[in-house]
């Protein structure tokens, strides 16, 4: 017998949440917050948003199926099932964070502030749950945004929304060679302060901000686009290493292909620097277009 679809309700803890945490009561944190110029009453309210915003959600679960929350310091420990519809109930930022976790799994956004999130991805409001459990069913309209995937020579592999950065963990810099993962393709020996690879969903942040400052001539891919752009950061130039490679797109059946020539470089997906791969002197490492897609519900 198959299972019923379970939903699985995606937040993280609110700022009111994390200041009672370090400060231990609402007089406490309502202290510092006044220290600062700050008041705790908007804080307060944007926590009772949300909080509302998870309750109606959780309400508009239909009845037959199985239901589950985790919150987002938990993802890395908990297991998505085929069968799971993925509710985030949060921010954008929210919905990167768990696409990395999943392997095609209908993903609906709901905003639980609208005005301040931009609502690229989370797209509906909490009175719209109901309707759209029905849409997330098998068969339902979805956009299938491009991921973009890392492969190391020793099987680690991380898989991110937006972008993957690759550089080192510090603010040294990284030593490396990168071309294109072709037979017969030159490889450049570069010094830089790390190489971003990001997708169409990522082209309205990181990825945007380093397109813009270039003046670059690259298009920058759409949400579904299958295309990579990639840009290397502050590449610098000297009699070993070189500056000819950085900035290039990246299609189904290519990759870029890295070589590490110094002690460590960190490679971590959307901002996630706590889930990172960690790469040591001649290891290789291969980013390009994942098989897997983001469904998120239109």
């Amino acid at each position: 017998m198959s299972l019923a679809p379970r939903a699985v309700l995606v937040h993280r803890t609110t700022e009111y949440e994390e200041l009672l945490a370090r400060h231990g009561t609402h007089g406490q944190a309502e202290f510092f917050l006044s220290s600062r110029g700050r008041s705790i009453e908007e804080v307060a309210r944007r926590h009772a948003r949300a909080r509302q915003a998870l309750a109606d959600v959780a309400a508009a679960v239909p009845l037959q199926w199985r239901q589950s929350r985790v919150e987002r310091a938990d993802l890395d420990r908990f297991l998505f099932g085929p069968e799971d519809v993925v509710v985030v109930v949060g921010q954008d930022g929210l919905v990167a964070n768990v696409a990395k976790y999943l392997s095609g799994q209908p993903v609906v956004g709901i905003d639980t502030d609208p005005g301040r999130n931009p609502g690229v991805l989370v797209r509906h409001r909490p009175g719209d749950a109901a309707a759209l459990f029905r849409a997330a069913s098998p068969g339902g309209t979805t956009d299938d945004l491009t991921m973009v995937e890392a492969v190391a020579d020793d099987t680690q592999h991380l898989l991110a929304l937006n972008e993957i950065y690759l550089g080192p963990p510090g603010h040294q810099t990284a030593r490396y060679r990168l071309g294109p993962d072709a037979e017969g393709s030159p490889a450049e020996p570069q010094a830089s302060s790390g190489v971003l690879v990001g997708t169409g969903t990522g082209s309205t942040g990181w990825l945007r901000s380093l397109w813009q400052e270039r003046g670059s001539a690259l298009t920058l891919p759409g949400p579904t686009d299958p295309r990579l752009v990639w840009f290397v950061r502050e590449a610098w130039p000297s009699p070993t290493t070189g500056t000819s490679l950085v900035a290039g797109e990246l299609r189904h059946d290519q990759r870029l292909r890295l070589t590490v020539e110094s002690d460590r470089v960190a490679v971590f997906g959307d901002g996630m620097e706590g889930d990172a791969l960690e790469l040591t002197w001649g290891q290789t490492v291969r980013i390009g277009i994942s098989a897997t897609s983001l469904r998120l519900t239109v």
